[in-house]
């Protein structure tokens, strides 16, 4: 069975299935005319532009050649002073963030004296 708010006695009342989907004598209005085209500007060409003209030139195999050349010098400090100085940063506040987390750790296992 259905049900559905009368506004007369405020309570649920049993109806059709028609009224109850559709309470207070509102029905579904069907357009007759098709949805406007939302995107109406025309497409380009694939073949009239180039691929990815906004991405500028492809840098990708000139760095793979200078990554993979083998000049002993780690991949991680190959472009010089910036990757040493970010290298030096991040092994100096590992240690010393380890050294604060032992400092830390013994603090907490000594017992307060009153």
């Amino acid at each position: 069975m259905y049900y559905k708010f009368s506004g007369f006695t405020q309570k649920l009342t049993g109806a059709w299935a028609s009224d109850a989907y559709f309470p207070q004598g509102l029905k579904p209005v069907v357009s007759t005319e098709a949805p406007p085209i939302i995107f109406a500007t025309p497409t380009k060409l694939t073949s009239n532009s180039p691929a990815y003209d906004y991405a500028g030139k492809n840098k990708v195999p000139e760095l793979q050649k200078f990554f993979q050349k083998s000049d002993g010098v780690p991949i991680h400090l190959k472009r010089g002073l910036p990757n040493q100085t970010l290298y030096l940063t991040t092994m100096a506040l590992t240690v010393g963030g380890t050294i604060y987390c032992l400092m830390a750790l013994y603090m907490a296992s000594q017992p307060k004296s009153r």
